[in-house]
């Protein structure tokens, strides 16, 4: 294996850090803007991510909550296919909203699924997804 590469994603968001929290730790806000999920804010918690399957991962992403700072940070084992890796959220209070970081690690570029895995999740955190979670945040 080659030096592992992550996925780091710095986004203002015009929500205060409980709003945003609330986004990423609701079960059904979650599953409403990144993808269905049994998740619960509890460390030690297991809980998966569901999407359509392609080759080489089955389209279930098997996750555990490693870490929890409420309003802070969160930080996620996220297993699927090949990759083994973490997930980690920082929120950071800034002037009328937040600023939400965004780690994800433990990316194998040696490894041809992990490499497509870290260009389409990586185009994937920074665009589409921050949109869908900023569209989140707009609903009461």
């Amino acid at each position: 294996m080659t030096e592992p590469v992550t996925i780091e994603v710095d986004q203002f968001l015009r929500h205060p850090p409980a709003k945003v929290w609330r986004a990423l730790t609701d079960p059904e806000r979650l599953s409403r803007w990144l993808m269905p999920t049994d998740f619960a804010p509890a460390v030690g918690h297991r809980f998966t991510f569901r999407t359509g399957p392609r080759p080489g991962f089955d389209g279930i992403v098997r996750c555990e909550v490693l870490a929890l700072d409420p309003e802070r940070l969160m930080r996620w084992a996220w297993r699927g296919g090949t990759l083994d890796s973490t997930v980690t959220w920082t929120l950071q209070a800034e002037g009328h909203g937040t600023r939400l970081l965004l780690r994800h690690e433990g990316f194998d570029p040696s490894d041809p699924l992990q490499r497509a895995a870290l260009e389409m999740m990586g185009r994937g955190w920074r665009s589409h997804l921050m949109r869908r979670l900023e569209q989140e945040l707009g609903t009461p």
